[in-house]
């Protein structure tokens, strides 16, 4: 009978968040899979785990995805795992996982931490729909293009980037996105994390720490004009004016701005529909 192939999430930082599921899958298994055999090291040693560990990476997949497989056809099970956070999500392992549901081999999630999630839940921005699209284009022009592809998008992003990108990333954001408002977060779980939620200018202009995977959640796209009945009413404007002022700590004139470009309507639009609101 063959094994199980288990996907198992691991901690993004602190390694108190691993799941105690995954950890007696980890200790259970034959062999362990990972993205980087040395930083899943360092989870199993405070765990006290001794399974052994494979390499399993972007560049040396698909040459070991056959004796992988076969050794789940011969009935060992195996747990799949990436440098942190869940399998899968912007890391390698899915021509494992494809080849492994070809062969008939049971595939089995084991939930846990990931960082597009994480960011998200603490955003207060996804308003019940968002869109992974993990990394951006390297090149310059190539993020461009990608970004104003996303600039129609009415529901939040998520993605991640690199630290030495995180910079052009924004500016370039700026001109698809407008100054819309995004969550910033760094080093998430970890000892020096951050979390700040403010408009794209604002992140510019303040100090980028470029140290650490980020991961950036964008509040969802405007809607257009031509698209009236998704006009907000003056109650729900002025709902949204307080969450930007409030939670956000913006001034008025920045959350009026922000509405302006979230809906679609001109700043005096939206100054009418608050002033309507009052009534």
């Amino acid at each position: 009978m063959p094994g199980t192939l288990y996907v198992v999430a691991t901690p993004i930082g602190n390694l108190e968040d691993v799941t105690l599921r995954a950890l007696r899958v980890l200790r259970e298994v034959a062999l362990i899979a990972a993205e980087d055999t040395r930083r899943t090291a360092r989870l199993l040693q405070h765990y006290s785990i001794s399974t052994r560990t494979t390499s399993l990476h972007e560049h040396n997949e698909r040459s070991k995805t056959p004796s992988i497989v076969a050794r789940l056809l011969a009935g060992d099970s195996v747990a799949l795992v990436s440098d942190a956070g869940t399998p899968l999500i912007s890391d390698p392992g899915n021509h494992l996982v494809a080849q492994a549901h070809q062969a008939g081999i049971n595939v089995e999630p084991i939930p846990g931490p990931n960082a597009a999630v994480a960011a998200l839940s603490a955003s207060g921005l996804s308003q019940g729909e968002f869109v992974f699209v993990g990394f951006p284009p390297h090149r310059s022009t190539d993020r461009k293009r990608w970004l104003e592809r996303l600039a129609t998008e009415t529901r939040a992003l998520v993605f991640y980037e690199a630290p030495h990108r995180i910079r052009p990333t924004l500016e370039d954001m700026l001109q698809a996105f407008g100054d819309r408002v995004i969550a910033l977060g760094r080093e998430l779980t970890k000892a020096h994390e951050s979390l700040v939620v403010r408009p794209i200018s604002w992140h510019l202009a303040s100090p980028l720490e470029e140290r650490g995977e980020f991961t950036v959640v964008v509040d969802r796209g405007h809607v257009t004009q031509a698209q009236p009945e998704l006009r907000p009413s003056p109650n729900e404007l002025a709902r949204q004016l307080g969450q930007l002022t409030e939670d956000l700590a913006l001034t008025r004139r920045e959350a009026i701005r922000t509405l302006a470009k979230r809906h679609g309507l001109s700043n005096k639009e939206v100054f009418n529909l608050l002033e309507e609101a009052k009534k």
